[in-house]
């Protein structure tokens, strides 16, 4: 096995202490991934510190919990599953339409694992982590990739044709389908799954539920139980949750505290490009992302500034553009409708 660091420095330690499972690692991934920093992703994977518990018996709360925008669960390996994107359609957060990393609009510098790196060093999976998938038994059993946030565990894509009993093994498929029409603002044109608004659930479509899951017997579970499936089409990794997700996994870094972080950066480095190039226009930065600021940004820039989704910080000279940023004279890194 090619290794990304020294086996003592990957590491994963998944412990049962009293009625809750204890999941410490550093999000180093033990399998060697792509290249990172790279033309598309100019960030490099650094050690984390997660101490992370959820139930050992998990319950459904009877309802669904949004997780858009936060950390959907951890694998086996140590390495978080955040699914989500900071990208939209013209890098206008406010326009709604979100681009899927797995939807064919994005460059993000994805290894084959399904994987990039965060601004601020973490390593996360966007879809199924087929390095973890391989090593768990990948076809020939239902394979156990790690647990959510609330407790339930998460599985690949293969699982028991008869949900109730061991049985012929086959591809579990998702019920979200690509919406039938035309957007109706935005980027407009047809949905094609570029989009996360791109797709809606069709009960009974596929075979799992909203938030990907069934309840079924499953090689650790022969008594069966409810586990989320991750597909290889939208949602891919689940975008919400069955039971209540654990407050540790709310402290996680999450692209919503990167961005709230970074807006004073942000804006702070627009006023001095405006100061640079216009030095006659008066400027004061703002630290918010609020319809004021952007007035007033029109009104005394003269432009509607193209704001960099995920809180990315600038990077160095000579290192590219970042995630959701476009470079003067370049590209997004997403485009198309």
């Amino acid at each position: 096995m090619e290794l990304l660091v020294p086996e003592a420095e990957a590491s994963a330690d998944i412990t049962v202490d009293g009625n809750s499972r204890r999941i410490r690692a550093n999000g180093y991934p033990i399998k060697k991934p792509g290249a990172f920093p790279n033309r598309n992703n100019p960030h490099s994977i650094s050690k984390k510190n997660y101490n992370l518990k959820i139930p050992l018996n998990p319950r459904k709360t009877g309802r669904a919990t949004n997780a858009q925008g936060s950390v959907f669960g951890i694998a086996i390996n140590g390495v978080v599953m955040d699914p989500g994107t900071a990208e939209y359609w013209q890098n206008n957060r406010r326009s709604g339409w979100n681009y899927e990393a797995l939807g064919g609009a994005c460059k993000l510098g994805l290894d084959t694992y399904n994987a990039h790196v965060q601004p601020d060093g973490t390593y996360h999976y966007h879809g199924i982590p087929t390095g973890v998938l391989a090593s768990e038994g990948g076809r020939a059993v239902p394979a156990l990739i790690g647990w959510a946030a609330d407790g339930f565990p998460i599985y690949g894509p293969y699982g028991y044709s008869k949900p109730e009993q061991t049985s012929s093994v086959k591809k579990l498929k998702s019920s979200y389908r690509i919406k039938s029409g035309t957007r109706p603002s935005g980027p407009g044109g047809r949905y094609n799954g570029k989009f996360t608004q791109d797709w809606a659930y069709v009960a009974g479509a596929g075979d799992l539920d909203q938030c990907n899951g069934r309840v079924a017997v499953t090689p650790e579970y022969p008594n069966g139980t409810y586990h989320y499936v991750l597909t290889d089409s939208f949602p891919y990794i689940p975008r919400c949750w069955m039971g209540a997700p654990d407050s540790s996994f709310k402290r996680l870094k999450r692209r919503a505290d990167v961005q709230s972080d970074e807006a004073e950066s942000q804006f702070a480095a627009l006023a001095a490009d405006i100061a640079t190039n216009r030095p006659t226009i008066g400027f004061t930065a703002m630290s918010d992302n609020s319809e004021e600021a952007l007035t007033l940004i029109q009104a005394q820039g003269g432009h509607r500034p193209r704001f960099l989704q995920g809180g990315h910080r600038p990077p160095p000279p000579g290192a590219g553009p970042r995630q959701g940023q476009r470079r003067q004279g370049g590209r997004s890194p997403c485009s198309g409708s």
